[in-house]
């Protein structure tokens, strides 16, 4: 516990800029993914259930909102499976142990996962109602969230559960000061520790996400799942240009151990998504699933506005005499 909390207190002195939309802009990831609990792994969700925080700083004192985009399951967004019969629980947690309890930030839907107090809930089925549309949940008093010293903010945690069916609902976030419009909160940021995501169709878009490097961390692991063999998965630094990791097949996993450069302490890691060029046979719809964790085998935060902004690779020219 006291290795964690190490690595976690160097992000709350860290700068942290505004912005709530989840999946962010930066990150070029359609939606969030979660299927109904009867799905075949093979469809690329190995276990049904994503976990997302919102961080608050704690001198904000207005109510917030957590909003939903299409929640439901059918429609145009999300992915059938024969028929739609899927249910999806969105839950949102504040309150003690909603962050600090261990099994909150694994990457399995068991032990103390849903820790905290629950402060809403609802199911979505099938529902033109809330096809392509905004629900929202609140508003909390951002008190009302678990505040810990190590962020200087107050913590929220959102579970979306498949609780029925084989279909996949494809979804996104916004923490917000509104009801009824997205509206950013300064100072405020999500992030998860483990993703499961839906890539882009177009071969020609590349997707990111940006885990921290805290000054105690040694080696990444980074572990993905259902990759399909899609194309690469690159590392970006400042101090890496690209390195390609292993990608996994269908249905499996696949996990790579980085060793990092002193430089790249305090920054973070752009794992790029580039899905293969002329593939004669381009896969669509591809769902996968990913985590980092450091040498001590904890996870690792993601955010959605990477701390420090997005790594750019720091290369030199050397001028040559010309004779």
């Amino acid at each position: 516990m006291k290795k964690f909390f190490l690595i976690i207190l160097s992000l709350s002195i860290a700068h942290i800029a505004y912005s709530q939309p989840v999946p962010n802009k930066e990150e070029n990831i359609p939606h969030l993914m979660t299927f109904g609990n009867l799905a075949e792994t093979s469809w690329g969700d190995d276990d049904f259930s994503q976990a997302f925080f919102f961080q608050i700083p704690k001198d904000f004192k207005q109510q917030v909102f957590i909003r939903v985009f299409d929640p439901d399951t059918g429609g145009e967004i999300d992915e059938i499976a024969g028929q739609w019969n899927s249910q999806c629980k969105f839950e949102v947690y504040g309150g003690d142990r909603c962050h600090s309890e261990v099994d909150a930030r694994e990457t399995s839907p068991i032990g103390d996962y849903k820790s905290g107090t629950l402060m809403a809930m609802k199911v979505f089925g099938e529902n033109p109602r809330y096809d392509k549309q905004w629900y929202t949940f609140g508003p909390f008093n951002p008190a009302e969230g678990e505040y810990l010293d190590i962020f200087d903010s107050y913590i929220f945690k959102v579970i979306c559960e498949g609780i029925s069916g084989d279909d996949g609902n494809m979804y996104n976030y916004y923490m917000s000061t509104s009801g009824t419009e997205n509206i950013p909160i300064e100072g405020a940021n999500a992030f998860a520790y483990e993703y499961s995501f839906r890539m882009h169709n177009d071969n020609s878009e590349v997707s990111h996400i940006y885990p921290y490097i805290d000054e105690n961390t040694i080696t990444v692991k980074i572990s993905n799942f259902d990759w399909d063999g899609d194309g690469d998965i690159i590392v970006v630094s400042r101090e890496r240009q690209g390195q390609r990791v292993p990608v996994s097949h269908e249905d499996d996993w696949e996990n790579d151990e980085i060793k990092v450069i002193e430089e790249e302490k305090k920054t973070s890691y752009d794992f790029q998504f580039a899905k293969k060029k002329g593939n004669p046979t381009p896969i669509r719809n591809n769902n996968v699933v990913v985590n980092v964790r450091n040498q001590f085998n904890e996870t690792m935060p993601f955010y959605t506005s990477p701390i420090g902004g997005v790594p750019k690779y720091k290369y030199s020219v050397i001028a040559e005499p010309i004779d």
